[in-house]
């Protein structure tokens, strides 16, 4: 792989030679082959390509944002490549905010909303396909026939529904700017260093927090992609199911290939590290290290969702026992969790308040470890009061989803935790009870069991849809669901 760099600007382009890899086994370059490489290759250019599905939301999109801040000039960049490891990185991802914006994926890419009139006018800004002029298509690490092919900016309007420019003139463009300018920090320092006398924080996060409670509620495209993300996650469940035996002879590992192998075949990628907790590790929330031992006799407790290839991600736990049958104790705390989450649920509709699932969750599960004989003699009540149901729930009950697995992060308190339900929110409902291994309070029996339970749920206009809903749920029917898969 060249360690070569793109030059700046297109003028550079043409006049600076590539440079070549530190320790590379060819010394120089003739004048003759470089020559050479700059002919004899056909025309690959697209014509009339059709805009990408969903070009008319993403229009809407940017309309709202124009409507929002205007007069301003905005800047939300895609990100650049992260380094890994010395001159490899990691697979590139684009930013939410850009990708919400223009449905484009590609690195170094930035839109810029210029104001006009009433409006703005977007303008997308790419880099072009590889220079043959310098030898970059050849002799850069990140040249075409290194990494694939890049649209031209001609074939990215057409796709986008936005005019397309060289993201190398912009930087120049914004340092010149005048006039109030936003931007959307975080993913590209270039962009930022262009803009640094011109911008406040206070302003970028105000962008920042508009694009975050923009989706909020989701439009039919993304409801689309969603429903396809949940889709391909119970496949992949499935393909895990099918496989506990091979996991049983070696770890967790195989069970996190296995799901990642899916979301590769179905989308672009896994939506975030996959929880593969067997025995006592299903205690740990967030276990990724996906290292230990799977035995039979033991739960399953696989948090994991695939993430398309317009980066909607699904979210969706199931606890199962991995020999196929729940022991008496597993089940009863199993449908603990299970009655928790059907009464979260039944709670998520429009004109509810966003933390009533939450609540009605946290009731049932309180219930039942009072009933446990886990809290004493106090009430119910007492304990949702004192919050001590919370050694054994640990977490919230839910969260927004879409494009980040815990969508609109940064939305106004009073929009997200404090708001109220409508129509195309969707959410996950994810109660849980972690009995952790080294805690003297349970009974010894109880002790490394964790629990989870999680579907994906959109609010309808009447009520609220499991986009999930293909994998069973109830202890019973997730018994004759894995015993049907294992033939």
């Amino acid at each position: 792989m060249s360690d070569a760099l793109i030059p700046e600007t297109p003028e550079e382009a043409e006049a600076e030679p590539i440079k070549q890899r530190k320790n590379g086994l060819y010394p120089g370059i003739s004048d003759e082959l470089a020559e050479n490489m700059k002919s004899g290759w056909a025309d690959t250019e697209l014509h009339g390509l059709e805009p990408i599905a969903q070009a008319s939301h993403t229009a809407a999109r940017r309309a709202a944002l124009s409507a929002r801040f205007p007069g301003e000039r905005l800047v939300v960049p895609a990100g650049n490549l992260k380094t890994r490891s010395n001159d490899t990185e990691y697979a590139f991802r684009a930013s939410t905010e850009y990708a919400y914006l223009t449905g484009d994926l590609t690195q170094d890419s930035v839109l810029v909303l210029e104001p006009s009139g009433d409006g703005h006018e977007a303008t997308v800004y790419l880099l072009p396909r590889s220079d043959r002029e310098n030898g970059e298509f050849w002799l850069d690490g990140q040249g075409e026939l290194w990494v694939g092919r890049r649209n031209s900016l001609t074939e990215a309007e057409q796709l986008l529904g936005i005019p397309a420019k060289d993201v190398r003139e912009l930087p120049a463009a914004l340092a010149e700017a005048t006039g109030p300018v936003r931007n959307v920090r975080g993913h590209d320092a270039g962009i930022e260093a262009a803009l640094t006398d011109k911008v406040t924080a206070e302003r970028d996060e105000e962008l920042r927090v508009f694009l975050s409670e923009a989706r909020l509620v989701k439009d039919a495209f993304e409801i689309a992609e969603l429903q396809k993300a949940c889709d391909a996650t119970a496949r992949g469940f499935e393909d895990v199911v099918k496989v506990l035996d091979k996991a049983e002879a070696t770890s967790e590992r195989y069970i996190e290939g296995t799901f990642f192998l899916r979301a590769r075949v179905d989308g672009n990628d896994i939506g975030y590290g996959s929880i593969c907790a067997a025995g006592p590790h299903a205690t740990t929330l967030h276990w990724v290290r996906n290292d230990g031992a799977v035995r039979a006799g033991e739960l399953l407790l696989l948090d994991a969702g695939v993430e398309t290839n317009e980066l909607y991600t699904a979210d969706v736990t199931r606890t199962l026992p991995i020999n196929g049958t729940f022991t008496p104790l597993q089940r009863k705390i199993y449908d603990a969790v299970y009655e928790a989450q059907e009464a979260g649920i039944a709670a998520v509709k429009p004109g509810a308040a966003f933390r009533d699932f939450h609540d009605a969750a946290q009731r049932v599960l309180a219930e039942k470890l009072v009933e446990w004989g886990l809290l004493g003699d106090l009430t119910v009540e007492k304990v949702l009061e004192l919050g001590l149901q919370r050694r054994w729930t640990l977490h919230g009950t839910g969260h927004m989803l879409g494009m980040d697995v815990h969508d609109c992060a940064v939305a106004r308190t009073e929009a997200y935790v404090d708001g109220i339900l409508e129509p195309g929110v969707c959410l996950t409902v994810e109660p849980g009870l972690y009995f952790q291994a080294d805690d003297l309070t349970v009974p010894e029996e109880y002790r490394g069991i964790g629990v989870r339970i999680e579907d994906d749920i959109l609010v309808t206009e009447d009520g609220n849809r499991n986009l999930s809903a293909a994998l069973p749920r109830r202890a019973d029917e997730v018994e004759a669901w894995m015993a049907g898969l294992k033939g």
